[in-house]
């Protein structure tokens, strides 16, 4: 293939990657990524309260 011909086939895929666009469900990704909830501080730890109580067991019995 010619040098003229490769650059052809390669402008037009290049035109083609420009005008796709995927649909894209942002719902879906937003709960695979794990973004909390606007309900959910983002800075509580949920299962601080846990080990924290086990962390006081182990000093206790020291």
């Amino acid at each position: 293939m010619g040098r003229g011909r490769q650059k052809a086939k390669h402008t037009k895929i290049a035109r083609e990657l420009k005008a796709y666009s995927p649909e894209v469900n942002y719902s879906a990704l937003e709960r695979e990524l794990g973004h909390p909830n606007d309900s959910e501080d983002a800075y509580v730890d949920k299962w601080a309260d846990q080990y924290a109580d086990e962390d006081e067991d182990e000093y206790e019995r020291a």
